[in-house]
C-alpha cells in the first residue's frame, strides 16, 4: 500500500546542532526554518526532529519535564507552529521524537511521586523499598552506574534504566498511559505528522526483579533481557494504536534495540497493528573489535549483506523498514562504514548509494549528505554526553581501562561524534554560531562544509541531489523487488531493483582495492544506461565485467529480461 512515509526521503535534525540564530551557541527551530529552502532543495520531504520538549538537558533533551511545550534554548510554541506551517507549505511533513518510557526527575509527575509512598503520581514510575539494606537487585543502567537510585525524602528506590535523572515511567498504570494518550493527541492537533517513540520496547520491565546473571566480569551483569522487548509491551503499542493512530495517515515509527530483520515481524508485522517501522541498531557496532579502541575489518557478507538484505527480503507482510546508517546514537557513517580520509568522497558516496537505492525510507542524518566525520582529535573535556562521564568513572576510575584506551574508544564509537556542529561554511565555528557551540566544532570544517560543495558540482553534496531525484522519479526503488547477486562476493554489493521489466542494476565496491564484477550468466540485460556513478564513466562499459576502483558505485537503469 502506497503512503507519503513510503515514498518521502527523510533528514534527521539534531536540533542543538544545526543552526543557532539567537547567539546562545544552541542550535533552534529558527535554525530550521531558516535552512528549510537548503533541505527542500537537497529533495528532502520529511524532517525529523530529535526532541524539542522542555528538558533540563540531562541527556540533550531525552529526559522531558514537561511534555506540552519547547525547549527554552530552541525557542517558544509559536516558533514550533511556524516550523510546521513552513514545512507543509513546502509540501514537507514532521515527525516529532518522542521519549515515553521515561522522563527527567524536574517532571512535575516525578516531583509529586517522590514526596510520598501514597501521593497520586506515586505509581506513574517504578518504586522499590529494596532489599538487604541495598539496591532490589544488581541492574545496571545503560548510561553506566546502578539502575536503582535511592530518594531519601521516602527511603525508597526508583528505576532508571538510563540516567539517575531520568526515572522510569511505570505503564502498568492506565492512568499513566492515559495521560500519554492525550499528550500524543495534543502534537497531532498541532500538525505533527509521525512520531517516533524512544526506547519503546523498553516499556515493560520484570516486576520480579531478578538478579541479573554475571558474565565477563560485567559489574552489574546480563540486566537487559528484563528490561526489553518483553511481551506486555506489545499490549501497551496495540493500545496507542488502536486509541490514536487510528486515522490511517500518522506514522507510528519505534526504537528497538535488540531486534532485527529476524524478529521485527513482532512489531511491524501488518496484521500486528503496532509500529510502522522499527528503528534498529544492525549497523551501529559494525567494524567494532572486541573492545571500543580496536577495529576490525568489516566482512561485506556477514556483517553488510546479511543485515542489510536480510532487511530487504522480508516478504512485505513483515512491515516497511527505515534506511539508515546514522543517527544521534551512532557515529558518522563515513567514519563508521567508510574510509574518511584517502577515499572520503568516494566512499560516502558509496553509502549513499546503497541507501538511497534499497527498499524503505532513507533517513539521511543531518551532515552525511557532505561526509561529516568523526571528531577524531577531540580531548576528554571535549566531549559533552553523560554516559562518557559515568563510565569513565566505571572502567577508568576503577582501572578496568587505562585513560588513553578509553579516549581511543571514544574516538571509535561515543555518540559525541554525530553530535558535532552542522558545518554550513568555513567562517567562524562553521558558520553554525557566532558564539561558542555547545559542544566543539570538527576541525576540518575548513573543508567539509555545505558552502564549497554546493558550488562543487562533483562534491558529495551534489552527488546526494542526483540520487534522491533518481529515487524520486522511479518507483522501481520504492516499491520494486529486491533482486540480490553475487551474494558471496567478499568485495562487491551489487542488487537489482525490479519492478516488472523495468529495473536498476547496482553496482557497488565496499572497499579500496580493485575487485572485477561479473554479471551472472543468468541475468539477461537489454537497454543498459548509467544513470549514476561516483566516477567517471564510459556508458558503452561492457556491463558484463567492470574492473572497479576504489569505493566505486554504479547505477544502471536497465530492462531485465530473464533473472
Amino acid at each position: 500500500m502506497n503512503k507519503w512515509w513510503k515514498e518521502g526521503v527523510a533528514y534527521q535534525i539534531y536540533v542543538r546542532s544545526f543552526k543557532d540564530t539567537n547567539g546562545d551557541g544552541v542550535g533552534d527551530l529558527k535554525g530550521i526554518i531558516e535552512k528549510l529552502d537548503y533541505l527542500k532543495d537537497l529533495g528532502i520531504d520529511i524532517v525529523y526532529l530529535n526532541p524539542i520538549n522542555k528538558s533540563p538537558n540531562d541527556d540533550n533533551g531525552y529526559d522531558i519535564s514537561d511534555y506540552y511545550d519547547i525547549m527554552d534554548e530552541f525557542g517558544g510554541m509559536h516558533d514550533f507552529e511556524l516550523l510546521i506551517e513552513e514545512l507543509h507549505k513546502r509540501g514537507m511533513k514532521i515527525i516529532m521524537d518522542m521519549v515515553i518510557n521515561h522522563t527527567s526527575d524536574e517532571h512535575p509527575w516525578f516531583v509529586e511521586s517522590r514526596k510520598s509512598k501514597d501521593n497520586p503520581y506515586r505509581d506513574y514510575y517504578i518504586w522499590h523499598p529494596g532489599k538487604n539494606g541495598g539496591p532490589p537487585n544488581n541492574w545496571g543502567s545503560f548510561f553506566g552506574g546502578s539502575a536503582w537510585e535511592l530518594d531519601d525524602t521516602t527511603g525508597e528506590y526508583y528505576l532508571h534504566i538510563f540516567s539517575k535523572k531520568m526515572p522510569d515511567l511505570n505503564w502498568r498504570n492506565p492512568k499513566l498511559r492515559e495521560e500519554i494518550k492525550d499528550m500524543i493527541r495534543f502534537w497531532m492537533e498541532k500538525g505533527v505528522d509521525g512520531f517516533r517513540f524512544d526506547a519503546i520496547n523498553h516499556l515493560e520491565k520484570n516486576f520480579d526483579f531478578p538478579d541479573a546473571e554475571i558474565k565477563n566480569g560485567q559489574i552489574y551483569g546480563d540486566f537487559i533481557k528484563h528490561v526489553q522487548n518483553l511481551p506486555k509491551v506489545h499490549d501497551y503499542i496495540k493500545e496507542i494504536r488502536r486509541d490514536v493512530f487510528n486515522r490511517d495517515y500518522h506514522v507510528l515509527i519505534g526504537e528497538t534495540g535488540g531486534i532485527s530483520y529476524h524478529n521485527a515481524y513482532i512489531y511491524t508485522g501488518l496484521d500486528r497493528q503496532e509500529l510502522d517501522m522499527t528503528f534498529h541498531f544492525d549497523m551501529h557496532s559494525v567494524g567494532r573489535g572486541e573492545n571500543d579502541w580496536e577495529r576490525k575489518r568489516i566482512d561485506l557478507v556477514k556483517d553488510i549483506k546479511e543485515k542489510m538484505s536480510g532487511w530487504q527480503l522480508r516478504d512485505e507482510g513483515q512491515g516497511w523498514c527505515p534506511l539508515f546508517y546514522s543517527n544521534h546514537d551512532t557515529t558518522r557513517t563515513v567514519s563508521r562504514l567508510g574510509n574518511d580520509s584517502r577515499y572520503h568522497r568516494e566512499s560516502a558516496t558509496m553509502l549513499a548509494t546503497l541507501q538511497l537505492t534499497q527498499k524503505g525510507t532513507p533517513f539521511i542524518y543531518y551532515g552525511d549528505e557532505i561526509g561529516m566525520t568523526n571528531a577524531w582529535d577531540y580531548k576528554l573535556e571535549d566531549y559533552r554526553d553523560v554516559a562518557v562521564f559515568n563510565k569513565y568513572k566505571d572502567f577508568v576510575e576503577t582501572g578496568l581501562v587505562s585513560e588513553e584506551d578509553y579516549l581511543k574508544g571514544l574516538h571509535y564509537m561515543s555518540r559525541d561524534n554525530s553530535r558535532t556542529p552542522m558545518q554550513w561554511n568555513d567562517d567562524k565555528n562553521a558558520g553554525f554560531s557566532e558564539a561558542e557551540p555547545w559542544i566543539r566544532v570538527n576541525t576540518n570544517y575548513k573543508t567539509i562544509n555545505v558552502e564549497s560543495q554546493l558550488k562543487d558540482e562533483n562534491s558529495i553534496l551534489n552527488y546526494y541531489k542526483k540520487l534522491i531525484q533518481i529515487r524520486k522519479n522511479n518507483k522501481e526503488l520504492i516499491y520494486g523487488d529486491f533482486i540480490e547477486i553475487n551474494r558471496e562476493h567478499d568485495e562487491i554489493y551489487s542488487y537489482i531493483r525490479r519492478m516488472e521489466d523495468s529495473a536498476f542494476l547496482v553496482i557497488v565496491n565496499f572497499f579500496d582495492k580493485n575487485p572485477e564484477f561479473i554479471l551472472p550468466g543468468d541475468i539477461k540485460l537489454n537497454d543498459v544506461k548509467l544513470v549514476l556513478s561516483n566516477y567517471e564513466c564510459d556508458d558503452a562499459d561492457n556491463i558484463k565485467k567492470i574492473k572497479l576502483r576504489p569505493y566505486e558505485a554504479r547505477v544502471y537503469r536497465v530492462r531485465l529480461l530473464t533473472c
